[in-house]
């Protein structure tokens, strides 16, 4: 099968974040029997090698230019709102077009190359024209619903331009609407999402498909590191990483450190906003941005904290500690998508006093953590690797999922 996969993100190494890792573990997997095309762009910190590196995973690689940043002033701001409500795309996806790639495919399809066109996040269909799902199967990965996280954002707080979120959500709907049109299949991360989906009413098949974790990346520890260290991971440029963790930090953390003075916190995701790094001006919080493993971290932890209050989809960082074998203490919103709670595989806490007191029996008894660690890494080795993400989205494709 021939195969154009589409992912403006350069999904190379997998290690740079949520869209990268889940569009490379499919190419891998997908480019072991079948002939794939990624189209990406090129971006400044990307090197030759990593280059090199992702193309030998699959047929060929296309890489494009990067578009010129937009115009930041606030008359080019407001015309791009202006265009955004006229033609209804949203102008952060209309700002990765390119008429060269346009052109690219338009000729290869032409010609009839592909048998299967994917976009491996919804802002990839700003290449997809409508009539095409006429002569080819079409799918959007869609990962999660920017309506709804937008309007989760709006009521937890934590966007950074409520004035401006309030103002798109109406016209993230139509938009979610109007392109999820232009394709004859699309995936979905969880449940929830496929519920949020479904109510567009479009009739076109939604197919759940979760992430996975490489478990040879991360590998179940070895031993229970003791202690009263806590971690927080995720890329801490995106908004609900960065209101997680200051909300764990301020809000959480203070309290149980009077309860176990010999508490650590530590963050660990890459480009940490400024918010999160002051963090570390409070004892016993560490702040590292980026680090080149971050199992390593995950086994020195006691316990792992994934405090989000926004955002939706399955939680990379979540299915990496279970694996990892840390007991994991997470909100409904850090386990959307996970059945977790018999056998208990993670804490559920959403509420302060949930969190003080799942850490603190988790702190204080050696054999639960140790029950949580095994629950945890079984079940991801059951339903979360992917090999099985990636044989269900195999499935899809050639057309045989049931």
């Amino acid at each position: 099968m021939k195969i154009l996969m589409l992912s403006m993100t350069f999904p190379y190494p997998p290690t740079r974040g949520g869209t990268q890792v889940r569009t490379f573990n499919l190419l891998k997997y997908l480019g072991k029997k079948h002939e794939i095309t990624l189209i990406t762009y090129a971006v400044p910190d990307i090197s030759g090698q990593e280059i090199e590196e992702l193309a030998a995973y699959i047929h060929n690689l296309k890489i494009f230019s990067l578009p010129l940043p937009p115009n930041p002033t606030i008359f080019a701001k407001t015309q791009r709102f202006a265009e955004f409500i006229w033609q209804g795309t949203p102008p952060n996806v209309k700002y990765l077009y390119s008429s060269e790639i346009q052109n690219w495919i338009d000729g290869e399809l032409a010609n009839q190359g592909f048998d299967v066109i994917t976009c491996e996040h919804i802002s990839n269909e700003i290449f997809i024209r409508p009539h095409w799902q006429e002569k080819i199967k079409i799918v959007a990965n869609i990962h999660s619903s920017v309506y709804r996280t937008c309007k989760n954002q709006l009521e937890t707080g934590v966007t950074k331009n409520p004035i401006k979120d309030r103002l798109y959500l109406p016209l993230l709907r139509r938009y979610e609407y109007q392109f999820c049109q232009k394709f004859t299949d699309l995936v979905v991360t969880t449940p929830e999402d496929k519920v949020q989906i479904e109510a567009l009413e479009l009739n076109r098949p939604i197919t759940v498909i979760a992430n996975g974790v490489d478990l040879e990346m991360f590998p179940y520890r070895r031993s229970d590191p003791q202690g009263y260290r806590l971690i927080i991971t995720g890329g801490m440029d995106y908004s609900a990483n960065v209101d997680s963790a200051c909300f764990f930090g301020l809000e959480i953390f203070p309290i149980l450190q009077k309860k176990y003075p010999l508490a650590t916190l530590t963050i660990v995701g890459s480009n940490p906003d400024l918010s999160v790094i002051n963090l570390a001006k409070n004892p016993g919080i560490t702040v590292t941005g980026r680090v080149p493993t971050m199992v390593e971290y995950l086994h020195q932890a006691t316990i792992c904290v994934v405090p989000l209050r926004a955002g939706f989809g399955i939680k990379n960082k979540t299915l990496e500690a279970m694996a990892a074998g840390v007991p994991v203490v997470a909100s409904d919103r850090g386990l959307e998508g996970m059945r977790v709670d018999e056998p208990l595989s993670a804490w559920r806490a959403n509420e302060i006093e949930e969190y003080i007191e799942a850490i603190s029996r988790l702190f204080e008894d050696v054999d639960l953590r140790a029950t949580l660690s095994h629950n945890a890494r079984q079940l991801i080795e059951q339903e979360y690797t992917w090999e099985k993400s990636s044989s269900e989205y195999e499935r899809l494709l050639i057309g045989k999922l049931v």
